[in-house]
């Protein structure tokens, strides 16, 4: 299967998807076209819980504010996986994930779009995208189409042990890493940051859900909050802490937006510590 992403709405994946359908038989699965727009970060992390439940496949990935600048285009392989997309780091800790940690495991190409190919072969010539200097016709704006759909093909109908096959491929570094950050601990003290807010306003963080092993409330930038194991646990309206589904904790409300009771946004700095050290 080929899975797509992006923060484009709609209707521009179906032009994706058309590309696609000329070039294989492929399952096309949308993973999600709704992420904030321009937000590598939020995509990233939301790639890297998605990506790991799905068998063998090509994710063609396209969160791109740099479309149409000198910033490359790559494909990366993850062990029985392969990832298409800008290099602006979107990709990388899904990919991460998939190889399981193991960076020999993690191959990286350049993609080069002078021998890539059009998008659509047959553009007539009096398309607006035709060329008519025999170059590919091929838009500044919209790289999902022209640029990361065919090379997603292409990578689809060949063996993930040949990428390197492609003549369009290139092995290369990728220029733009993105590590998601951890925590910091100071005894029972945790400091961390929301990486996102979920559609629901939970305001998930990047400290690991065992923080809140054995307890029952805790201070969150020194506020008193109770811990439950489900949003059930507070009456509805009321704030808690508990455990997402991605391991985390989240800083959520009972049938309500955790970040605005919170008062927190993606970025924003988390200090959890034992509500034992709260002041009267």
């Amino acid at each position: 299967m080929i899975t797509l992403a992006s923060d484009f709405g709609t209707p521009y994946p179906a032009a994706m998807k058309g590309v696609l359908l000329q070039r294989t038989d492929a399952r096309l699965v949308d993973v999600a076209h709704d992420f904030p727009r321009q937000d590598v970060r939020t995509a990233a992390f939301w790639l890297r819980e998605v990506f790991p439940y799905f068998p063998p496949a090509t994710h063609l990935v396209v969160v791109d504010p740099g479309v149409g600048t000198d910033r490359a285009a790559i494909v990366l392989r993850a062990g029985d996986h392969a990832l298409v997309g800008p290099d602006n780091g979107v990709l990388l800790p899904a990919a991460r994930r998939l190889a399981g940690g193991d960076e020999d495991r993690l191959e990286t190409y350049v993609i080069d779009e002078r021998t890539l190919g059009p998008a659509d072969p047959t553009t007539p010539a009096d398309s607006p995208t035709a060329s008519s200097d025999g170059e590919v016709p091929r838009s500044n704006t919209f790289h999902g189409r022209d640029v990361f759909a065919p090379a997603a093909g292409g990578v689809h109908e060949t063996d993930i042990d040949a990428l390197g096959s492609l003549e369009w491929l290139e092995p290369d570094a990728v220029d733009v890493d993105l590590e998601l950050p951890d925590p910091t601990f100071e005894e029972e003290r945790a400091r961390g940051e929301v990486l996102v807010v979920d559609g629901f306003g939970n305001a998930i963080t990047n400290v690991p859900g065992s923080y809140l092993d054995g307890r029952e409330r805790l201070l969150v930038n020194g506020d008193p909050v109770p811990v439950g194991e489900t949003f059930a646990a507070v009456p509805v309206g009321d704030r808690l802490a508990t455990v997402g589904s991605h391991g985390y904790v989240e800083l959520d409300v009972n049938q309500g937006r955790g970040d605005d009771a919170f008062g927190l946004e993606p970025g924003d700095r988390v200090v959890l510590e034992p509500a034992g050290n709260a002041r009267d």
